[in-house]
């Protein structure tokens, strides 16, 4: 019944348009209330919740991709791309793709890699020919890596949540990302073969490497990243507060590109998006408290188990449930609602929690592309001016590269849990 109260209200104050946030910690001090418990109790649970050394990589890697972003990085992460596969059917698209795979490992937002390739990749894929709405369906699929690659603001949120090791869902993030990548590349050549998209001609390997050093700066940071945390030299947090460190210096003192002005910017942007993810968090904490002192778990965990014990199955219905959920749904507003469902009956099924982690974020990361919110199409769309409904049409090839995906991650686990058994 009180979980009952407390789902009624949170849709109610949502569909009158509080956000999620908001709508968790009003309804909560509703039940709270009504229940006659102390509610000093929903203060306490807020805090403990962002009461956590772990958070800090959040606003920390959000800044180093704002710096990077404006301090040059991205414009010379697009020039190594474009050297790299433009010779190729289809290279601008390509090369799309690859620079959103590059920029992934920077910045961990995929609405943030979309607007930021949004506005160099669009305009120069219609000017080359490129049907515009296939620029807007490359352009934000392709951007949908950014929380699957490491650094991920997801995999951040799902590791405070549910107490899982940070650094192994990092790892296990790589294979999916790159695997996604590789098969977003694949389709935008077989598509540009049989569309006659144009080709660029090949640049001499003189240019390949002057713009590969160009770039060497950018490519290098994801891999300090890795090396950092897998090697035990940094923490998580320790080495967000180094990524920072480091677009600092070289977007100021080495490609001398970021200005005062550029670097208020940066930390406006990040102030600005850390404030909406901490009080969704503080949220989860509390609606998770309550979704535990009312047992909602084991009643989960027995319902399931009278269905099936199939670890497969269980999978199975979390991708059916994450699909449709992520369509309309924000990815961290998502896991905040469902994740303290999903992962004990996970556990309880055999399920181990790193791949559960992988195919949860895989899942909401193709809501983002998926009608009808589909954020990063919508913002993608927005930047060439062409209406929703004509840009669903090109993308939904990459949304079932994306299921076929979810499908082996499911299957397979040694696709998410090779990397991250192997370093541990």
């Amino acid at each position: 019944m009180t979980i009952a109260a407390l789902a009624v209200g949170i849709v109610a104050l949502i569909l009158i348009g509080v956000p999620l946030g908001f709508a968790i910690i009003t309804a909560s001090l509703g039940v709270i209330w009504a229940a006659g418990t102390n509610p000093v109790i929903a203060a306490q649970r807020l805090f403990s919740g962002l009461d956590s050394f772990t958070l800090l990589a959040i606003p920390f890697f959000l800044l180093a991709g704002s710096l990077m972003s404006r301090g040059g990085i991205t414009i010379r992460l697009v020039e190594f791309a474009n050297a790299l596969v433009g010779r190729f059917s289809g290279g601008l698209a390509m090369s799309n793709v690859l620079a959103s795979t590059f920029f992934s490992g920077i910045s961990g937002s995929a609405v943030a890699d979309t607007s930021m390739m949004g506005r160099i990749f669009i305009p120069a894929m219609e000017k080359e020919g490129y049907t515009r709405g296939f620029s807007v369906a490359v352009t934000a699929a392709s951007s949908v890596v950014a929380p699957i690659i490491p650094p991920s603001i997801g995999f951040i949120v799902y590791g405070v949540i549910t107490g899982e090791s940070i650094i192994r869902l990092f790892l296990a993030g790589l294979i999916p990302g790159i695997v996604f990548s590789a098969a977003a590349l694949a389709y935008v050549y077989y598509t540009a073969r049989r569309r006659d998209f144009p080709v660029h001609a090949p640049v001499p390997l003189s240019e390949l490497v002057r713009t590969f050093r160009r770039a060497s700066l950018a490519i290098v940071m994801p891999v300090l990243i890795l090396v950092g945390i897998v090697s035990g030299v940094f923490t998580v947090t320790e080495c967000s507060a180094v990524a920072v460190a480091y677009a600092f210096v070289i977007g100021a003192f080495v490609y001398r590109e970021l200005s005062f002005g550029g670097v208020i910017s940066a930390l406006r942007e990040a102030v600005q998006t850390t404030a909406v993810i901490m009080i969704i968090v503080g949220a989860a904490q509390l609606f998770a408290w309550q979704l535990a002192y009312a047992q909602v778990p084991q009643a989960a965990v027995g319902l399931i188990t009278t269905i099936s014990e199939n670890p497969v199955f269980f999978l199975l219905l979390v991708n059916v449930l994450l699909l449709f959920v992520g369509t309309f749904m924000e990815a961290n507003a998502a896991m905040v609602m469902l994740v303290p469902i999903l992962h004990p009956t996970a556990l309880a099924l055999g399920v181990d929690p790193i791949q559960l982690g992988v195919i949860v974020i895989v899942n909401l990361c193709l809501g983002l592309i998926t009608p009808p919110i589909g954020l990063c199409l919508a913002v993608a769309c927005k930047i060439a001016d062409l209406p929703l409904e004509r840009g669903i049409r090109d993308v939904m090839p990459f949304v079932l590269i994306g299921i076929v995906l979810l499908l082996v991650l499911s299957l397979v686990p040694a696709v998410s849990l090779f990397i991250p058994d192997l370093f541990f």
